[in-house]
């Protein structure tokens, strides 16, 4: 980025520019790092969030840390309250089955985009996620596990020639996310998972767009009668 600025001023940045330009890079880069730790939990709803702490470790001033925290605030993600401070969202049930409906929705296309067009190497590619699957079930590698259903879903997208599509949803499917990750440690949830990607995989395999499209839909739809039981087991990570 830099370079770029560099090239449209004659080799010249002002100050100014610069300060803007890191301070924009380390707050995508304290976004990043905080959205990871809220997706995966590790800062569970209801955690407040200091941006002076937050500062100290990234060795920043508040500025980029503020910015940071705007952004996921508009996400849903947490909630700013001026007289109190800020803290983690609890995930808000009512969103989830609107979240469920777009990803049907956008998922649907794209597997069946998937099933016209895919190759032995895009197949190669879903069975070597699976296997990976597979492997980490079997050490209950929960957080690893999950990042491997991600690779799936956007292995699906780019098969299917539009890989925007996963970029989009993965900005609406942040409350989804925190949900599922507390449904892996289930027992035998994982193998669940793994069974119904190897049903879309086939799908695909077979260039059965309505057979693929099929099996998307009943794995999408897994997330919605988890969730009475999840907001029953964890009340305060819950919001009605």
């Amino acid at each position: 980025m830099l370079k770029q600025i560099e090239e449209k001023r004659g080799g010249r940045v002002r100050p100014q520019a610069m300060k803007a330009v890191r301070r924009v890079t380390t707050a995508t880069a304290i976004h990043e790092h905080l959205l990871g730790e809220i997706l995966s939990l590790q800062l569970s709803p209801g955690t407040a969030l200091q941006e002076k702490l937050i500062a100290e470790e990234f060795g920043v001033s508040r500025t980029p840390v503020r910015e940071a925290i705007i952004r996921l605030a508009e996400a849903g993600l947490v909630d700013i309250f001026p007289q109190s401070g800020t803290f983690v969202s609890r995930v808000p049930v009512n969103a989830i089955p609107e979240a469920v409906m777009i990803r049907k929705a956008l998922e649907g296309s794209t597997v069946e985009a998937a099933a016209e067009v895919a190759d032995e190497t895009g197949v190669a590619r879903l069975d070597a996620i699976i296997a990976r699957q597979r492997a980490l079930a079997g050490i209950h590698d929960t957080s690893a596990f999950h990042e491997a259903d991600e690779a799936f879903h956007e292995a699906i997208a780019d098969i299917s020639g539009h890989p925007g599509v996963w970029k989009l949803l993965k900005q609406v499917k942040v409350q989804i996310d925190r949900a599922r990750r507390l449904t892996l440690p289930v027992l035998g949830r994982m193998d669940w998972v793994i069974g119904e990607h190897v049903i879309i995989r086939d799908g695909i395999a077979a260039r059965d767009p309505a057979a693929a499209r099929a099996a998307m839909m009943t794995h999408l739809s897994a997330v919605i009668p988890d969730i009475d039981l999840l907001v029953e087991q964890y009340p305060d990570y819950f919001a009605s």
